[in-house]
């Protein structure tokens, strides 16, 4: 049956695309359609004409995170994901798309009242005592308004934009579609897993836009801090939330950001810069779920120096295994041990070809060297492991998604910690963590576990063992063994073996056009046009036009 609705996402997806790679050249990204060897109406520069953006003297970085910018929300989010991720993009990059901003225009109140009751069954007027007109704040994905519930409570009522879940599924369709061209056609394509990169992004933004989520999200966060008094998280009201609308508890607090208003309440910064680092600490040790996105407009400061934590779209989860290996990484490091760094990454099986190990020996010794003469007190544990990450990226070891939001989160909690306490020293917070992530491995059960699962895996290996040996013998036996091979980075080669064939092929066409008009001319027979047979006259009229055509594409390639 003739599918209308995967019709108009087409549809849209083509227009889209056509936005995108406009936005793109017109930051002077031009060869973005050479780059991924797009099909021929895409190649059109035509198709793409946008008012060019004055970016003389600005980076490259500063100009895609511009075009980020004016893609919008889905692009923005991108952005914000890349931050992260030094080990897919230049630093330089990674440093530029931390800037991004998702601040835009509000909704109209009106549209967001009609969000509410197609979520809720309710006008906001029915289903609360007040509710402000105004926002309180306005993001890419969700905007918030003031309310009042009918039992007295003030809350904050998070509605999701009407339209952005139809713009995300399009840009996403899209960005699936480009990341499968640069992986068959950049020569760093398939090093990177392109469409793994997409389908990552698509998981984090979709649960993103899942506001229902975020609450269940929230109330583990309350459940796993139990009854400690020094870190407080807004109530979630069930009844008043789905996917498209989030009812919290209004909180009032002091930003962390804010260091006057912190001092004027009588609250102590000290205080509170070890319990934030303290708190945070926890959530990884602990549970490993973490908050991914603590920068100063996401904590409050409550009396008796509260931390309070807010918008928890952006979560990180770390399993035990690579809770352990990062705090082997960190004692690694603050032991200044090149040899155990290079251990720990082999172990974990990061280390894919044995080649580049003594070089690889050799930097992290030169950046350990950097350290030896600086106090552990002084050395900043973001910066470290920044550096560190940025050495092993140089050598294509990639890290855990969420172990890289680790690091870019610790960074913002330690500069956080620094601004409020200049003495603070987040090393003294991480040792004992660190201290008993050790003992809990070397502990005897642990021991006995691990030998446990070893012990599985081999017995495993041995019964199946015998059996594939069997299957392996049997197809050679029968010459059905087969083995695939896999030729990457050729596709741009048969593209242009292609067109090489394609225009050799309309030559010959136009020359045997030519003579056999030429030998039509000679008889003179048949009916005339002009005075010329007819038959040869269309012979020289369809020559001339595929003579130019191919001239026109010849010219308009560059390549004569």
């Amino acid at each position: 049956m003739f599918n209308v609705m995967r019709l108009n996402r087409n549809v849209r997806s083509i227009r889209r695309t056509r936005v995108i790679m406009g936005v793109f050249i017109s930051y002077g990204f031009d060869q973005l359609l050479e780059s991924f060897n797009l099909p021929a109406p895409f190649r059109k520069r035509r198709l793409f004409r946008r008012e060019q953006r004055d970016v003389a003297g600005l980076d490259p970085a500063r100009r895609m995170r511009l075009a980020f910018q004016e893609l919008g929300p889905t692009f923005i989010k991108l952005g914000q994901l890349l931050s992260t991720r030094p080990d897919l993009i230049p630093k330089s990059f990674a440093d530029e798309f931390a800037f991004l901003q998702d601040r835009v225009p509000s909704v109209p109140v009106e549209e967001i009242r009609r969000q509410i009751q197609q979520e809720l069954g309710g006008t906001p007027e029915s289903l609360f005592a007040t509710f402000d007109p105004a926002p309180l704040a306005a993001a890419s994905v969700a905007q918030v308004h003031r309310a009042t519930l009918k039992s007295g409570e003030e809350v904050a009522v998070k509605v999701r934009r009407p339209d952005i879940v139809g713009i995300v599924e399009t840009d996403i369709d899209i960005l699936s579609v480009m990341a499968g061209w640069g992986e068959r056609h950049l020569t760093a394509g398939s090093s990177y897993d392109l469409p793994g990169v997409v389908r990552e992004f698509s998981r984090t933004i979709r649960r993103e836009m899942d506001l229902a989520r975020e609450g269940r999200t929230i109330q583990r966060f309350q459940r796993n801090a139990g009854k400690d008094p020094t870190q407080y998280f807004p109530a979630v009201y069930p009844e008043l939330t789905s996917p498209g609308v989030l009812t919290l508890e209004y909180v009032r607090g002091i930003k962390v950001s804010d260091l006057d208003g912190l001092r004027r309440s009588g609250l102590d910064c000290r205080t509170i810069a070890a319990r934030g680092a303290d708190i945070f600490l926890r959530q990884v040790v602990d549970n490993g779920l973490f908050h991914g996105d603590p920068h100063p407009g996401n904590i409050f400061i409550l009396p008796d120096n509260v931390i309070c934590l807010l918008d928890f779209g952006m979560v990180g989860h770390l399993e035990g295994s690579t809770r352990l290996f990062l705090f082997q990484l960190l004692q690694a490091l603050l032991n200044r041990a090149p040899d155990e760094l290079i251990e720990i990454l082999d172990d974990a099986g990061l280390l894919a070809e044995p080649a580049t190990k003594p070089a690889l020996r050799r930097d992290l010794a030169e950046f350990i060297d950097c350290y030896l003469d600086i106090p552990l007190r002084e050395i900043q544990v973001g910066r470290l492991l920044s550096e560190f990450v940025e050495i092993i990226t140089h050598y294509r070891i990639r890290l855990d998604a969420d172990l890289l939001l680790l690091v870019k989160a610790l960074i913002g909690v330690e500069g956080l910690g620094r601004r409020l306490d200049p003495d603070f020293d987040m090393i003294i917070h991480l040792r004992p963590f660190i201290q008993a992530a050790m003992r809990e491995k070397a502990a005897p059960l642990e021991v006995a576990k691990d030998l446990y699962s070893y012990l599985q895996s081999f017995f495993k290996l041995s019964r199946n063992l015998p059996r594939d040996f069997k299957e392996i013998i049997t197809r050679i036996n029968r010459g059905t063994m087969k083995i695939d091979l896999e030729h990457r980075g050729l596709e741009r080669f048969i593209t242009e073996l292609d067109k090489a064939s394609n225009r050799l092929s309309s030559s010959t066409i136009i020359a045997a056009l030519l003579v056999g008009s030429a030998i039509i001319v000679t008889t003179d027979k048949g009916p005339k046009l002009l005075g010329f047979p007819f038959l040869a006259f269309a012979g020289y009229v369809v020559a001339g036009i595929m003579g130019l055509w191919l001239v026109v594409a010849i010219l308009r390639s560059g390549k004569l």
